[in-house]
């Protein structure tokens, strides 16, 4: 039987906090925001929200497993202290031998902070 966990982000592998993550990174590969487990029959539900704190709108790039466009690359213009942004819904990524990894990158350095969770659920 399947069990679900509702978990912090966790950026390194490590248990996570909750609070915001900084974007440090302005290309690829970008700030570490969440590492699915690398067991096989794991799958992590992310679901994350952006905050916007510059003066002007930036554009944002999530690498969602991987770094390759257009495929693994998310692009959304975050609208300037707009509140949270949903960025990602709930879209899934499974573990493997090589745990994959939601990285974020943009613009401008450090004027976007990541909120969010993951629904894990393993078999």
């Amino acid at each position: 039987m399947a069990t679900f966990s509702k978990l912090a982000l966790q950026p390194a592998g490590t248990t996570g906090d909750g609070l915001g993550i900084l974007v440090a990174a302005t290309a690829t590969a970008g700030t570490a925001i969440h590492t699915a487990s690398s067991t096989a029959t794991t799958i992590d539900e992310v679901w994350l929200y952006a905050y916007n704190n510059h003066s002007a709108d930036i554009l944002l790039t999530i690498e969602f497993g991987g770094v390759t466009a257009p495929k693994d690359v998310i692009k959304q213009t975050v609208t300037t202290r707009s509140g949270l942004v949903l960025v990602c819904a709930g879209l899934v990524i499974q573990g493997n031998a090589s745990a994959k990894v939601v990285r974020a990158f943009a613009a401008t350095a450090s004027q976007i902070s990541i909120f969010g969770y993951v629904n894990r659920i393993t078999a």
